[in-house]
């Protein structure tokens, strides 16, 4: 039978998970939200040439449009807003959320000023802050904990084709414009490429909210440790009794998330360094971002399923490790390339470890934390990277391009170099504590 809906902290049995089909469904509804999140949150990286251009912004200017706008909102919602998604109808939080998210992106699109397009990004940033930590905590009250790592990468689909549709399609609408000329709306008048752009991905993620309210909100599952019910403090207190887990991954996550500025100005690189426009580097790595990622998703389930068959309990830290490695030669090498054709393949490199990885990490986190705190966990661990990831480290790649380097290409390899080893020596450190861990819950039949 159909589980009823338990949005106020209810819990179940060990073992009462809904029918497999009920989170099938689930996962792919919010897989089509998180791909409009993404591609919401991700369009602006491809426009921000023309909107520096536009306003006569600097590139620490444009680089708190990339970031702090965003990351602002979810300081003020997001982590804040954690306790009730460990309490209320999370599909019903969601469906909120993108209302409010898809508004403001279209509004984005209608701004004239930097002030206007900067407090539109931040009504992006506190509609989205909802939707990762809600998102993963539904699924993991869905699926056991060998099928979750297979769930989490099922719900990454979304995330990949939302980063690869922000290219491709942004790509795609900036060229038919060149054919067509921009639209023209009253009282607002001929709106720039960039506008239309954000106007067209805006407004059909209204659509995705109604079908989020057909999903079956699952019973929580028991936790595996006592956990205090006071909102942030059971959160908190878990934590520190697993420091020597968590102090590793959320410090990883901040020395990883300092280098991502390289995709917000990815754009903006290929533009000055190889060239290319704005439409030809959108189509080119959106395609290749989502064909990549996709096949990173796939081998990345088959990978870990194997690992768990031959009895490796911490498969998915594995994976983590393993990819973080992999990357580094080629994001060094990536902004020294001589033609845009070699950047690309060393970036089509960062998008299969991307696809391999990202799913894992918050499988990794799904697994150790207790149901009753997963809401506020997955929202503090989403807080360091949306803050530091998306908010500062566009920040940090303009402000080094501007006061240091003076080059956009060697600001991302100088960060790359810096934050990308760090960021793997410290996950080494959590690794035999999260092996531990789960060889406990294990034994204690969770």
């Amino acid at each position: 039978m159909p589980q009823a809906d338990a949005g106020q902290g209810e819990a179940a049995p060990p073992a009462a998970y809904p029918p497999e089909r009920e989170g099938w469904y689930a996962v792919g509804v919010l897989a089509l939200t998180t791909t409009f999140a993404m591609l919401d949150q991700g369009i602006l990286n491809l426009l921000i040439q023309d909107i520096i251009v536009d306003f006569q912004l600097t590139d620490t200017q444009a680089s708190l449009l990339l970031g702090p706008a965003f990351a602002v909102a979810y300081l003020i919602f997001g982590v804040p807003l954690s306790p009730l998604i460990d309490r209320w109808v999370r599909k019903r939080m969601i469906a909120v959320a993108i209302i409010v998210w898809s508004l403001a992106t279209a509004a984005c699109g209608l701004a004239s000023s930097f002030a206007q397009l900067f407090a539109a990004r931040m009504a992006v940033g506190a509609g989205e802050a909802i939707n990762s930590p809600a998102s993963y905590s539904l699924v993991s009250d869905f699926f056991p904990r060998e099928r979750l790592p297979r769930a989490i990468y099922t719900l990454q689909l979304g995330s990949v084709a939302g980063n690869g549709l922000s290219l491709l399609l942004g790509g795609v609408i900036i060229y038919v414009i060149g054919f067509v000329g921009s639209p023209t709306l009253p009282l607002v008048g001929e709106l720039r490429p960039w506008q239309a752009v954000l106007l067209a991905v805006g407004l059909p993620g209204l659509l995705i909210a109604a079908l989020l309210l057909t999903i079956r909100e699952p019973l929580r599952k028991p936790p595996s440790t006592p956990v205090s019910p006071v909102p942030f403090w059971g959160a908190l207190q878990f934590m520190g009794r697993h420091a020597a887990i968590y102090g590793p991954l959320f410090l990883a996550l901040t020395l990883g998330a300092l280098d991502n500025g390289s995709r917000a100005w990815g754009a903006a690189f290929f533009q000055r360094t190889h060239g290319w426009s704005p439409a030809t580097y959108g189509m080119v790595a959106g395609i290749a971002a989502i064909a990549i990622m996709l096949l990173g998703l796939w081998l990345g389930a088959r990978w870990v399923e194997r690992m768990q068959a031959r009895g490796l309990v911490d498969a998915p830290y594995r994976v983590v490790v393993y990819t973080r490695a992999l990357n580094i030669p080629f994001a060094v090498a990536m902004p020294l390339m001589p033609t845009p054709e070699l950047a690309m393949a060393c970036n089509a490199v960062a998008y299969l470890v991307l696809g391999l990885s990202g799913p894992m990490l918050n499988a990794v986190m799904l697994i150790i934390t207790p149901a009753q705190v997963r809401g506020q966990v997955m929202a503090l661990y989403l807080f360091i990277f949306t803050v530091v990831g998306q908010g500062l480290s566009p920040v940090v790649t303009g402000l080094t391009t501007d006061f240091v380097s003076g080059d956009l290409g060697l600001s991302i390899m100088l960060l790359h170099a810096v934050f990308l080893p760090l960021a793997l020596l410290v996950t080494l450190l959590g690794w035999r504590p999260y092996r531990r861990e789960v060889e406990r819950q294990v034994a204690a039949g969770f």
